[in-house]
């Protein structure tokens, strides 16, 4: 089953919303958001592969990383987890090294569902409205959701090999 990733950026306010289900419980989907190896495997567009630096999900942990295209050009990321209740919420902040200093904070709620399945909620707060439209314009959607459908296969994998012990 797939489900739908819903991206919402109300004019005028400098805020995106993600919301995402998932086929998968809490406990799992936290785990695949917060442990590095799971990470680099789901975050991001397709066409780009992740260069993992550092993912400290702590409070106070650090995290960056560099996304690459296949010609080799690097897009990297960093930023800083204020705080990590597992398996509830992550809050952290974001930038993007090409735009340096429009820092966004944003956070995740993991809610848990009936029947095993979780939702996962994100707000990011821009300092600007140009930094949030900078974001949706150099193709953040694209990326959310081909990274949310490679996510449901490896919640798929990891749930059949827990049901399988």
């Amino acid at each position: 089953m797939s489900n739908a990733t819903v991206i919402t950026a109300v004019p005028n306010l400098p805020f995106i919303d993600i919301v995402r289900e998932y086929d998968a419980p809490r406990d799992l989907v936290y785990r695949a958001y917060s442990d590095p190896e799971l990470v680099v495997q789901w975050l991001g567009p397709d066409r780009l592969t992740m260069e993992l630096g550092e993912y400290d999900v702590r409070d106070g942990g650090s995290w960056s990383f560099v996304h690459r295209d296949t010609d080799g050009t690097g897009y990297g990321f960093r930023g800083v987890f204020h705080s990590a209740t597992p398996p509830e919420r992550i809050i952290q902040t974001f930038e993007f090294l090409g735009a340096p200093g429009y820092v966004s904070i944003e956070s995740v709620t993991f809610e848990e569902l009936e029947g095993g399945r979780t939702r996962a909620v994100a707000h990011a707060v821009y300092p600007t409205m140009e930094a949030r439209d900078a974001m949706i314009e150099n193709g953040m959607e694209g990326g959310v959701v081909e990274g949310n459908n490679r996510l449901d296969k490896i919640l798929a994998r990891l749930q059949e090999h827990a049901d399988s012990k």
